[in-house]
């Protein structure tokens, strides 16, 4: 299908606004996905705040420039699906998205991720999608900062039933 060069020039506009308000990015090979296995995969995206965009890779080149994923460009190549994590409290929204998918689906191969202007491959995609979003990362916060409380209290208590036992 041709694109005219409007058209052309609003989706390079609209992936370009998005990767500009993006915190991380995953580029991924979607050769061999159904239809319908890619309307599954971007319902999910927007329940997790993943923007999802089938973009032609001469475009996606075009609009990742002048933002933090430029260094993306040399992945895109063959049929590719970019998913930019838009949520400032699930930076690894993608990566979790994309891997997740893929483990359901073994034709979505995930090629490369971004952020924070450092390209990962590999076990870098993992690290980048077990990131906590905010609310695990404030639960885990939380449960070492009360770690050394509870431990006190439990000495504190533990004192008491000594001196307690041995008064009786």
């Amino acid at each position: 299908m041709t694109l005219k060069l409007e058209d052309k020039k609003e989706i390079v506009a609209a992936v370009n606004k998005a990767a500009s308000d993006a915190f991380s990015a995953v580029v991924a090979d979607y050769r061999g996905l159904t239809v319908e296995q890619l309307t599954k995969l971007r319902a999910q995206a927007r329940e997790s705040q993943v923007y999802l965009r089938v973009v032609r890779n001469t475009l996606a080149r075009r609009a990742l420039q002048g933002t933090a994923f430029e260094i993306l460009s040399d992945s895109l190549v063959g049929p590719t699906i970019i998913g930019l994590s838009m949520s400032e409290n699930d930076m690894g929204a993608a990566a979790r998205l994309l891997k997740d998918f893929a483990k359901t689906n073994d034709k979505l191969e995930i090629k490369v991720a971004a952020y924070e202007g450092k390209l990962y491959e590999g076990k870098g995609i993992d690290a980048l999608a077990s990131l906590p979003n905010r609310t695990q990362a404030l639960t885990m916060l939380a449960t070492v900062l009360e770690a050394p409380v509870s431990k006190f209290g439990r000495l504190l208590t533990a004192l008491k039933e000594q001196k307690d036992a041995q008064a009786a």
